[in-house]
């Protein structure tokens, strides 16, 4: 799981970056002029540019809404036509947490929706499979957000071989942790729910192309490829990648029947959330394709708190480059927010956020503190068991 950054992790990348000692892996990155060419698995059917190809999203949903009229998920026993519940889970490190006691006391309230289409960038990446699959994967979510440390997770690189390396921190642990829930039972069940017309989706960063994809899950799990596994769980684990703290990840493809290799990182490197790019206009698309109109609820959990929270800052590198730099990524998903209820808005889809309030006094002692992720999947499960009570629109708004 993606680690919180720490300030003195940052000014360790700093200092690291600014030696320019750093020595970089042999790379064959893909050539620009043949960006558009590229296929991953022998397809160019499993992701989309988050924000320059929306007409292949739309390619995929009209897709996944015949799968829908196909296995019935269109409809109810009595020929009623069903709401579409969409569900976007945030970055936020340790934080995911909250999202992962939210799901659960969703699911003893009772209440907790069939999602059509699941989202997630970074923790929320690792969160959106088991979010994808239902209630029978609570208990797992539990266990990936209470039981682990930092220890269990990552380990800091020497000082001699940070030199020679991409990253602060060795994430071996991490890779065969996720190894042990990411498996081919794990595969077949995402295969089967896209076979039914349902959307699993994660954001990476691609720092070649200096763009976000969008990654259709589902459509990689249901390939039948010898490699859908491993690339599914590459993904997984670049969107979580915070750049200079752990490891991008190379995704081998091809172009004009050459291999590459792409470098991605973290999806909150470009969005801390997603729900859809803006430039997908929903309620244009269902007019254009004659598409039964249905009512839409968007559900979107922000692992973060969004609010200014005082703090001494010391001078020195250490405290003001942290300080601002978690700046940047409040404001940065603070704007998502935003972006995502005017889209909303405009669509006519049905609001509901969810975020880390300011009531949740904890804070975490280390990068990835056991028992404050303890208390705060606690609260987020209390706040869900009895009800959760949505925003209906961003706390500044609303």
């Amino acid at each position: 799981m993606v680690l919180e950054m720490r300030p003195f992790l940052v000014t360790l990348v700093l200092l690291i970056f600014l030696q320019g000692c750093q020595m970089a892996p042999v790379r064959n990155p893909v050539p620009e002029d043949l960006q558009g060419d590229v296929i991953v698995l022998g397809s160019d059917e499993y992701r989309v540019w988050a924000r320059h190809q929306p007409r292949d999203l739309k390619k995929i949903l009209l897709k996944s809404h015949k799968q829908q009229i196909a296995s019935g998920l269109m409809y109810d026993k009595d020929g009623k036509i069903l709401d579409v519940h969409l569900l976007a889970i945030s970055g936020g490190g340790d934080k995911g947490a909250f999202t992962a006691g939210l799901l659960a006391g969703w699911t003893e309230a009772g209440t907790r929706p069939e999602f059509l289409v699941v989202t997630g960038i970074s923790t929320g990446a690792l969160i959106a499979p088991f979010a994808f699959l239902g209630p029978d994967y609570d208990d797992t979510l539990r266990e990936l957000y209470t039981k682990f440390s930092t220890k269990d997770l990552a380990e800091q690189r020497s000082v001699l071989s940070l030199l020679v390396s991409d990253s602060v921190m060795d994430v071996t642990p991490f890779k065969e942790m996720l190894a042990r829930y990411v498996d081919e039972e794990l595969l077949r069940a995402v295969a089967r729910e896209h076979n039914r017309g349902r959307l699993l989706l994660i954001g990476t960063t691609n720092l070649d192309a200096d763009l976000p994809v969008i990654w259709n899950m589902g459509a990689i799990a249901n390939s039948g490829h010898p490699d859908a596994l491993e690339l599914f769980r590459k993904i997984m684990i670049a969107s979580a990648s915070i750049p200079l703290i752990f490891p991008p990840v190379y995704i081998e493809v091809e172009a004009d029947d050459q291999v590459y290799d792409e470098i991605h990182v973290d999806g909150g490197t470009a969005s801390q959330v997603f729900v859809y790019p803006v430039r997908l206009k929903l309620k244009e698309i269902a007019q254009q394709e004659g598409i039964s109109e249905r009512k839409r609820h968007a559900y979107i959990i922000r692992n973060a708190e969004l609010f200014p929270k005082w703090q001494a800052v010391e001078p020195g590198i250490v405290s003001i480059g942290g300080r601002s730099l978690s700046m940047l990524i409040k404001t940065q998903g603070l704007g998502d927010i935003y972006r995502i209820y005017w889209t909303m808005q405009r669509d006519g889809v049905d609001f509901n956020f969810a975020y880390v309030p300011e009531d949740f006094k904890e804070e975490p002692k280390e990068m990835f503190d056991k028992e404050y992720m303890k208390k705060l999947y606690k609260y987020g499960y209390e706040k869900a068991k009895h009800g959760y009570p949505w925003l209906k629109a961003p706390p500044t708004i609303d």
